[in-house]
């Protein structure tokens, strides 16, 4: 049995916590998940899962297999990514990027710009393959095998690689129907006295806002919080309140007077896009390729 393979369907076992939700992300059946895991077992000659009917535990020998697996799989995938495509293949294509790139962002930037952006990344080189996690979590790049994070921050991950794709302005919105019947604020001090939709992640209960050297902390009267922007940005669209969006998501929706702009000479603090890597060692040209689109992409930001 390909030992490779077996390592594969191990670190999926892992992630996904069930032989059957390793099976179904495979798309194999749970007896050959069974099968690949048991022949690196013998392989090994040492257990690497404590199995009961309700978890998975890995062994100490599980963990060492874990790290290296995990390795392997990586070094396998810049081999494939570096060589592939320097010769002429039997299809004549060769030259193009092939492999697969895992990426992640926030669910609202996937929704409003990285989606999009992929698809004609891709139709550039209709060889690669990407997968997008769209998560608020924050993934580990290297346990989770992610090539290119997305994030969205005033200070990015200093352990990680990272190149500023845009600048990421905030503006504070709410639904026509929502300030006629409120009401709509003058000054800073006035949101304290109106229904505002705040994320439970940060800046739950405060909004700081500047305009030129003025600043003002803002304490919220917040009545629903969620931990992403989309859902903030509907409930603004339903008349829920106030909220803090960011362009990308608001922009369209205030161009076509679904939304309106709340204190327009006040801003939130300006955070930035960054894509982010593990490391500059081995960068394959599929994703040196991917980054260079990206930075070209945004560079006139298109929101």
């Amino acid at each position: 049995m390909d030992r490779l393979r077996a390592m594969q369907v191990f670190v999926e076992v892992v992630n996904t916590g069930s032989f059957s939700a390793a099976a179904e992300r495979l798309e194999m059946s749970r007896a050959m998940v069974t099968r690949h895991v048991a022949a690196l077992e013998e392989w090994l000659e040492a257990r690497l899962l404590q199995r009961t009917t309700r978890s998975l535990t890995l062994t100490d020998a599980g963990e060492h297999c874990l790290r290296r697996s995990q390795q392997m799989l990586a070094l396998q995938q810049d081999v494939e990514e570096e060589t592939s495509g320097l010769g002429d293949g039997p299809d004549g294509r060769g030259g193009q990027l092939r492999g697969q790139l895992r990426l992640t962002c926030s669910m609202s930037f996937a929704y409003a710009q990285l989606a999009a952006a992929v698809v004609d990344f891709l139709r550039l080189h209709p060889l690669l393959k990407i997968d997008l996690n769209a998560s608020e979590g924050a993934l580990n790049l290297v346990e989770a095998r992610i090539d290119l994070a997305i994030r969205i921050s005033a200070e990015p991950d200093p352990a990680l690689i990272g190149r500023r794709l845009a600048p990421c302005a905030s503006v504070l919105v709410a639904s026509p129907d929502y300030l006629a019947r409120q009401g709509e604020p003058q000054q800073p001090a006035d949101l304290e006295r109106h229904l505002c939709l705040s994320y439970a992640n940060f800046g739950r209960s405060t909004w700081l806002l500047s305009r030129g050297e003025e600043r003002s902390a803002v304490t919220l009267r917040s009545h629903f919080s969620a931990n992403e922007a989309t859902s903030l940005l509907q409930a603004a669209l339903a008349g829920g309140g106030l909220a803090l969006q960011p362009r990308y998501l608001a922009n369209p929706h205030l161009a076509s007077g679904r939304l309106r702009e709340v204190l327009p000479d006040w801003s939130p603090p300006e955070m930035g896009i960054y894509a982010l890597y593990p490391s500059r060692r081995h960068l394959s040209p599929a994703l040196r390729a991917l980054l260079d689109f990206l930075v070209a992409r945004f560079e006139a930001v298109p929101w």
